[in-house]
């Protein structure tokens, strides 16, 4: 989503990048649903805290040049995952065809 702020902290020697996801609390439990198979493809981290849903990534603060670009890619390529969900539990899209695997003998 062009135009959102993505938030970059340092805590203990990670830089955390995070992005507000909703704070539309009946869009959770859909989201949470997602999270578990979220977790074991990407780095990024569905999260709730006091403004709602949000998604965080972190890395070591001292990485070099092309891990904290890897970093920011992986990352918004992880919030537009996320966005197109959220989208299209809200209606205003049409649900993305889920991957699908197939194995032939």
């Amino acid at each position: 989503m062009d135009g959102a702020e993505v938030s970059a902290e340092v805590h203990d020697g990670m830089l955390v990048l995070s992005q507000a996801l909703t704070d539309d609390g009946s869009l959770l439990p859909a989201l949470a649903s997602y999270a578990a198979g979220r977790m074991l493809k990407e780095d990024a981290v569905l999260a709730y805290g006091e403004g709602g849903a949000f998604l965080w990534q972190s890395a070591p603060a001292d990485s070099d040049e092309h891990g904290l670009l890897r970093l920011f890619e992986t990352f918004m390529d992880s919030v537009d995952w996320w966005r197109a969900r959220m989208d299209a539990l809200a209606g205003r899209e049409e649900a993305p065809a889920p991957e699908t695997v197939m194995i032939r003998p």
